[in-house]
């Protein structure tokens, strides 16, 4: 990230006025990840089904029309003229069906073929090592299929030094100039001692196969794309696992993946695509940066208050990035299985993310999700259990799904954007200086949302809309942060909505269609027991929550005004007379921003024990 060196007297004034905000709103991330210029983001496509060709799914050969290649140690032999053979170095020149077998100690296989030149290079138990170059070199050609025959084990192999051999800047174990295939059913071990696992400076394509690759630098890179149809990954790497990029062109440098098993573990992001990133299914096992054991500390103004000349000695300096799965464009996942411990976001685009769908474990150093622009949650099974905050964007949107997420600052934050949490979060929050954002906004309309943050439960920059779904949200337990709070309006016409937090900075909604009550109880212990019933003893909501509180919000299509109702928090019981369809309890600070955090009815007599109506 950016780290900010602050001047001490403002230092000094933004941690006294922190210390009284509702919360810090801020957002993580590295500031090399975005930018506040608007830039052009690529459109992820609805139709992939030009993304694989007929001969990059096959991932066959005839053997009668294939032409055998023995390596031999320090050479190899073949008897056919579209071979060239010097030394250590095999040169392709034709097109054609290439199968290669035994080992070579120190050598290439060269494709220098003519550009309309479709090659197969097919292996069948190779061992191909070069101690100064990739050990497979796509020099020219249309298009090369790098193919592991059925049942073969394989193994390429650079030795830690990459020697110039021509004008081209070769840094993996496979490196092609031209599109390149990966498929077949056998397995390929890349071990690169130095540089990459496999490069292609066009697209890159897996259709099947068993990979096991290891790498000091990016396991798998392309710069057009990289597109992965199946296929088993078993990925160490010194850098990026996946890295897509093509800094000449905005609309390539993409990432699909329509399924496929992916054990990854990576220095810095697990998977990255410039352009976008499109999943379709998959199962994914990913630990990037070392993991959320390895996140950097984040901003925090007990820290600040207890350690008030650190920021004097902050400096700017940049941080590689160490996410999941990150795009600088959109990000669309649809299915698939997610176990991720990331250092820094488990799921980040500088654009927007789309959850359709799959199943997500996570524990994270940072956010969940985020996303510079929208992000929308419309199913799948998300569970977070370790995160700075959970799901951030410029916009939330929750349709459907299961969300439950832990967080040690705010749950959901519409923070205005862009991912500058940490130190330069202190800075520049709309909300703190009375200014909301028109373009923040959560809206949930849908799913299961259960919510256990330290800071902010949910928190918008601009507006806060509850249409449906049923969300339960432990809030604060600290005076300084609110279970709900926002920066203009908080509406409720829908849904369950029932929550716990700290009374010191509490707010309602600011209007409701339907019954909504907030009310201040003394202090209930952890795993106190919340329940509303009505005047029959009927339950309309039963919850317990994990943390102790003194302030309760309930909303309910079921609260009707005019009713009375008793509330039970642990061992207290209060009785609610819904004298207004909104209600709050005598003695709320309401909302810090400006916006009506009070609205509604009040309790007569203030909380009212049983029996003394």
């Amino acid at each position: 990230m950016k780290k900010i060196k602050i001047p001490a007297l403002l230092m000094c004034v933004t941690i006294l006025f922190c210390s009284c905000s509702k919360s810090d709103n801020s957002v993580t991330g590295n500031s090399a990840d975005k930018t506040n210029e608007t830039t052009t983001v690529a459109e992820i496509p609805t139709d992939t089904d030009d993304m694989f060709s007929d001969r990059d799914s096959e991932g066959t050969y005839s053997e009668n029309e294939s032409i055998a290649v023995i390596l031999n140690g320090a050479s190899a032999q073949c008897s056919d003229s579209s071979v060239k053979i010097s030394g250590g170095n095999i040169t392709i020149t034709a097109d054609g069906i290439y199968a290669f077998s035994g080992t070579l100690s120190d050598g290439s296989v060269i494709v220098d073929a003519p550009e309309t030149a479709k090659v197969q290079i097919v292996l069948k138990n190779a061992n191909i090592t070069s101690k100064t170059s990739a050990a497979i070199y796509a020099k020219e050609a249309d298009k090369v299929f790098v193919t592991a025959g059925t049942g073969s084990k394989n193994t390429l192999t650079n030795g830690g030094t990459y020697s110039a051999v021509d004008d081209n800047n070769i840094d993996s174990v496979i490196f092609s100039k031209c599109d390149l295939t990966l498929n077949g059913t056998g397995s390929l071990a890349i071990n690169a001692k130095a540089g990459h696992g496999i490069v292609s400076k066009d697209d890159l394509v897996f259709t099947n196969g068993n990979y096991a690759i290891t790498s000091a630098s990016h396991g798998v890179t392309g710069k057009d794309s990289i597109r992965i149809q199946n296929g088993s990954f078993n990925i160490t790497s010194g850098k990026d696992g996946f890295h897509a990029e093509n800094a000449d062109d905005e609309a390539s440098g993409f990432l699909y993946i329509s399924d496929g098993t992916f054990n990854v573990t990576s220095d810095l992001d697990g998977f990255s695509g410039a352009a976008y990133v499109l999943i379709d299914n998959g199962t994914f096992t990913v630990k990037s940066g070392g993991g959320s054991e390895n996140a950097e500390l984040k901003n925090k103004n007990d820290f600040f208050m207890q350690h008030p000349g650190y920021l004097q000695n902050i400096t700017t300096e940049d941080s590689e990035s160490l996410k999941g799965i990150k795009t600088a464009g959109n990000l669309t996942i649809k299915n698939g299985k997610f176990n991720l411990n990331c250092a820094d976001d488990a799921i980040h685009a500088n654009g927007s993310v789309k959850i359709a769908g799959g199943t997500f474990n996570i524990a994270t150093g940072d956010d969940g999700f985020h996303a510079d622009n929208n992000l929308t949650v419309s199913g799948g099974t998300i569970k977070i259990t370790e995160s700075y905050e959970g799901l951030e964007g410029q916009s939330i949107d929750v349709t459907g799904g299961s969300i439950y997420l832990v967080a040690s600052d705010d749950g959901m934050n519409a923070a205005g954007g862009n991912d500058e949490s940490g130190f330069g979060g202190m800075m520049g929050r709309p909300d703190q200086f009375g200014t909301a954002s028109d373009s923040s906004y959560i809206k949930i309309s849908g799913g299961m949302l259960n919510i256990d943050a330290s800071g902010d439960g949910i928190d918008s920059n601009g507006s806060l809309q509850i249409s449906g779904g049923t969300t339960y949200l432990s809030g604060p337990t600290n005076s300084g942060n609110g279970a709900l709070d926002y920066g203009s309006s908080a509406s409720i016409t829908g849904g369950i909505f029932i929550c716990s937090g700290s009374s010191g900075m509490a707010q309602n909604f600011s209007s409701a269609e339907q019954g909504t009550m907030m009310v201040n109880v003394s202090t209930q212990q952890a795993n106190s027991k919340i329940t509303l019933t009505d005047s029959n003893n009927k339950t309309i909501v039963s919850w317990t929550s994990p943390k102790q509180f003194n302030s309760v919000i309930i909303s309910s299509p079921e609260i009707k005004e005019g009713e009375v109702y008793t509330l039970n928090t642990g061992s207290e019981k209060t009785e609610v007379e819904m004298k207004d369809i909104l209600y709050s309890s005598s003695g709320s600070m309401g909302n810090m921003n400006g916006a009506p955090g009070m609205p509604g009815g009040s309790m007569v007599g203030g909380k009212k024990p049983m029996g003394k109506r």
